[in-house]
Parts: structure tokens; C-alpha cells; sequence
């Protein structure tokens, strides 16, 4: 599933094929379950004739912002992509969406696994009330982050993957900031030390920073996986240093690297690094 760093950069992409400024023209839905909440009818009529104002980011989900005040959210869940086409392509199976814009552009939303969604939010909506902060954000502090986590009994990797906690964060980057911070996937929050929490906080900014920088992480090289609105591979695989390299040495101490199931997710971390609660 295409995480924070992932949807960054897909908004990133957009942005820079100068989505924002245009006018979408009309609107064909292919796979009539990827609309949320409305009919395809009406949700295709609300967005013809619209500006797109900006695009953004929230949590894992691409904003689109449009002149009347509405929203269109789209999450991208397992293998949700976004791309423009081809000059005379047609849409092919797994095309499930399409924006046809006014320049002769036709964004299109892919999705082979057909759970990602599109959902038009009116304005005065609040679909991200119950979302934690941004981890990337100034105000996301060690100290609001000990908040999150105070009187917490659960174990630390599903908390983390709780978006109520923090927003954004996937079974990819917990698993590489809990190796960074050297704290097993099953401690309970509320074992964890101030000097722990500090050192989390620390490593979940720079794992999806670094990842971000990399464009995101592409696994594998089928038509499921991660790629950009112009159909380029995530580069952070090479930076990964733990997840799905069980069976492999752990790039700080040499111990070979283990996966369990936390939480009903593959885990993999440093028996040594990541001491067992």
C-alpha cells in the first residue's frame, strides 16, 4: 500500500504536470465501486466544468481542491496509481477513473486490485477530524508525539499504524523506524522511555524524509507495485534496512534479521538491535 512518502510524491508529480489551473471537461467511471458515496451519474456531473485549485496531501490521501470549495479525495489503498495518457491510448482493464481536462489531457486513476476510492467532500466537511498529526510537520514534537502515545497499553507497531496516532505511516516506515530507534515492533507504548519516544520521533522524520527524497519505495516489478504519475520506480528500496530483508544480516550488527507477524502484519526486525520486550 502507497504510503505517505509514496502519495507525496504522486501530489509532488501532479503538481509539476501542472494539474492545478485545470479545468476538468468530463468524467468517466469505469468501476463504479471506486466512487464513494455518491452514484458515478452525479459524481461525475459535480466535477465537470471545475478548476482544479491545488493539490495536497493528508495522511494518505491526494487532495484535490476545486474553485467551488469541494474536495476530491483519492486513496490510492493497495495498488491505486495515477497517470496521464498516452497521446490515442485507450483505456485498458484496470483503468477505473478518468479526468479529461479542457487542455486535451486525460488523467487516469489504475487500480488492479480495485480498493482505492474517489470521494467528493462539500465544503464545511471534516473527512480528516479523526487523524493524527503530520509527522513531518513543525508541530509534530517529541513532546506532542509522548502525547500521542501516554496510557497507552498496545503494542508500538499497531499503534503506529493506528491513523488516529500519527497520520500517514504504513507497515513499511514503522518497520524501518522501529529498527532506527532500536525498539522491538511488540514493546507497549507505555513501556517506552522519554529517551526512547525521542529517539522514535527522530527516526520516523527520517526514514519518510529519506524515502521522499527517493521518490518512495517501489518493491518488485509488477504492474501492482509503486510508480509515479510518470511511470517512474520509487527509489528508497536500496535505503530500506530492514523490511522484507528477513534472512538477511542486519546492516548494524550482523544479526540476521527476523519476521513475525504483528497485528496481523508482516514484521521484520533485529532480534539483537531490537531486544524482545
Amino acid at each position: 500500500m502507497p504510503e505517505l512518502p509514496e502519495v507525496e510524491t504522486v501530489v509532488r508529480d501532479l503538481r509539476a504536470h501542472g494539474l492545478p489551473g485545470s479545468v476538468i471537461r468530463s468524467v468517466a467511471v469505469r468501476w463504479p465501486r471506486t466512487i464513494a458515496e455518491l452514484p458515478p451519474d452525479a459524481f461525475c456531473r459535480a466535477l465537470a466544468g471545475k478548476t482544479i485549485t491545488d493539490v495536497s496531501r493528508r495522511a494518505k490521501f491526494i487532495v484535490v481542491n476545486l474553485d467551488s470549495g469541494d474536495r476530491l479525495l483519492i486513496h490510492l489503498r493497495m495498488t491505486g496509481k495515477l497517470r496521464f495518457a498516452a497521446p490515442g491510448e485507450r483505456p485498458g482493464p484496470h483503468d477505473h477513473v478518468s479526468l479529461h481536462l479542457t487542455d486535451g489531457r486525460e488523467l487516469i486513476f489504475n487500480d488492479t486490485r480495485k480498493f482505492g476510492r474517489f470521494r467528493l467532500t462539500q465544503p464545511g466537511d471534516d473527512p480528516f477530524a479523526a487523524l493524527g498529526p503530520e509527522p513531518l510537520e513543525a508541530d509534530f514534537t517529541p513532546t506532542l508525539f509522548k502525547q500521542r502515545l501516554k496510557g497507552k497499553t498496545r503494542q508500538i507497531k499497531p499503534l503506529l499504524l493506528d491513523q488516529t496516532t500519527v497520520a500517514g505511516l504504513g507497515n513499511i516506515y514503522v518497520d524501518e523506524a522501529l529498527w532506527q530507534a532500536r525498539i522491538h515492533p511488540e514493546r507497549r507504548a507505555d513501556t517506552l522511555t522519554a529517551a526512547e519516544i525521542r529517539r522514535l520521533h527522530a527516526a520516523i522524520r527520517t526514514v519518510l524524509q529519506r524515502a521522499i527524497d527517493n521518490a518512495g519505495t517501489t518493491l518488485g516489478s509488477g504492474e501492482a507495485n509503486f510508480y509515479s504519475v510518470a511511470g517512474r520506480r520509487g527509489r528508497n528500496a536500496d535505503a530500506l534496512k530492514v523490511f522484507r530483508r528477513d534472512g538477511m544480516p542486519c546492516p548494524r550488527c550482523g544479526t540476521v534479521i527476523d519476521r513475525i507477524v504483528v497485528a496481523q502484519r508482516g514484521t521484520h526486525f533485529c532480534p539483537r538491535c531490537q531486544k524482545c520486550p
